[in-house]
């Protein structure tokens, strides 16, 4: 077995902090540790990771402790501990009290066998021999009672089996009449068809894309969270951990082997100057507005920023208490969506650059957020919970509270009718 190393490790903790309901104290550590970083897949790790290693910990002590230097298999003598007793001693004194409470146990349950066989010969005693004689004799008639129920018992079990075999013998010829008659039919309609492939057929062969066929666009030094197509021209927008994020000009026709690395071609969007901590300004999302005119992007310290087409920051947008995870234009471009680990969203009037409103009713951070139509939208949450809001409205107008694990990711279909949403608890849900 492989050591668990210390970035496992703070992972683990930092999902048990989240489970247990510590919000501040899992988003300190989050944030110190770089467990963003770190490069493990959530949905590998089970709920209640820790406290099972935890426990499973305290049992291999425990184990250790009453397993004897001779190597004999232990079975029934087996003396329990208490979580107190293995966390602050060390084996040797936990062996030591195991043997203590192994021999008093032992002790006790000597004095209770003499004690109840002192009883049996004294109530023997007691009796005459007459009733001792009948006592012998009930049970020997009890015994062959016994026998014989075993022997029915028996014989009505065989006869249950039986009717089970036969029940089976009738499903099998029901189902493969079932299949002969649905191969019959499925033949007849491949007639029909001309045996050709129907529509939804799906060819298993993966196809590889040749490196040559690929443009490759390197700059960031980080990783990179997020990219978009600009609605208009061939523009890509890309956010990293590297404080920056970068507007890449496509070029025309088909994709090469060359690479896009430095300007011309490139804006470099920088989020810090000069010693700023880097780390809190990593690009976490970003977003195009309708026309394609104006770019959003959100960073770990919280700010939003509106930049041009061209690289130029235009506005600055100061509210959130922490990073911000999710950023979205209405198709009208009139408003700004943002949703962050301070529990709350807020939409920006994009005219004055003001907050219009600020939405307090998740308990834990905001993961993702998606508009419906220009005014209302949905957020979600690590809190499990879905609320559709509208400007105006200080309340939601629905909650949704299906899932069982944190909302990840959002999404309304084209005309607002539905909402898809997709969660740690393994599902992907609509409604």
């Amino acid at each position: 077995m492989g050591a668990l190393t210390s970035t496992e490790l703070n992972y683990i903790v930092f999902r048990y902090l989240q489970e247990s309901g510590f919000v501040h104290a899992a988003f300190t550590l989050g944030y110190e540790a770089g467990i963003h970083k770190g490069g493990i897949d959530g949905n590998a790790v089970p709920p209640g990771a820790l406290i099972t290693i935890v426990q499973k910990g305290l049992q291999y002590i425990e184990l250790e402790a009453n397993t004897d230097d001779n190597d004999e298999e232990v079975e029934r003598d087996f003396a329990l501990l208490d979580p107190i007793e293995i966390i602050t001693k060390d084996v040797e004194e936990l062996q030591q009290i195991v043997k203590k409470r192994k021999r008093e146990r032992s002790q006790t349950d000597r004095e209770k066998d003499r004690g109840k066989e002192k009883e049996r010969n004294d109530e023997h005693e007691r009796r005459p021999g007459g009733e001792r004689e009948r006592d012998r004799h009930d049970k020997d008639k009890e015994q062959v009672r016994e026998k014989e129920k075993s022997e029915k018992d028996r014989e009505h079990d065989k006869e249950k089996e039986k009717d089970k075999d036969k029940e089976k013998e009738k499903e099998k010829e029901k189902e493969k009449h079932h299949t002969e008659r649905t191969d019959k039919v499925k033949h007849e309609e491949d007639s029909l068809a001309g045996g050709g492939p129907t529509p939804m057929d799906i060819s298993m062969i993966a196809q590889e894309i040749s490196s040559t066929d690929v443009t490759v666009l390197e700059g960031h030094s980080s990783e990179v969270f997020a990219c978009a197509w600009s609605p208009t021209g061939s523009l890509l927008a890309s956010g990293s951990g590297d404080s920056t994020a970068r507007i890449w000009t496509i070029p025309d026709g088909p994709c090469g082997s060359s690479t896009q690395s430095s300007p011309p071609g490139v804006h470099v969007l920088k989020h810090f100057k000069g010693r700023t901590n880097e780390k809190s300004k990593d690009v976490t999302t970003l977003d195009w507005n309708g026309e394609g005119t104006l770019l959003a992007t959100g960073s770990y310290d919280g700010q939003a920023r509106i930049w041009s087409r061209d690289g130029e920051l235009k506005q600055t947008l100061f509210k959130h208490k922490g990073p911000i995870f999710s950023l979205k234009w209405n198709k009208k471009g009139d408003f700004l969506l943002s949703g962050s680990v301070d529990k709350t969203a807020i939409v920006w009037d994009t005219k004055t650059w003001e907050c219009k409103q600020q939405f307090e009713f998740h308990s834990a951070p905001t993961l993702d957020v998606d508009w419906r139509n220009n005014n209302s939208f949905a957020t979600c949450s690590t809190d499990n919970m879905i609320y559709v809001c509208k400007i105006g409205e200080q309340r939601p107008v629905k909650a949704f509270s299906g899932h069982q694990s944190e909302v990840n990711a959002i999404k309304w279909d084209p005309t607002g009718s539905f909402l898809a949403s997709c969660s740690d608890d393994w599902t992907a849900k609509t409604g």
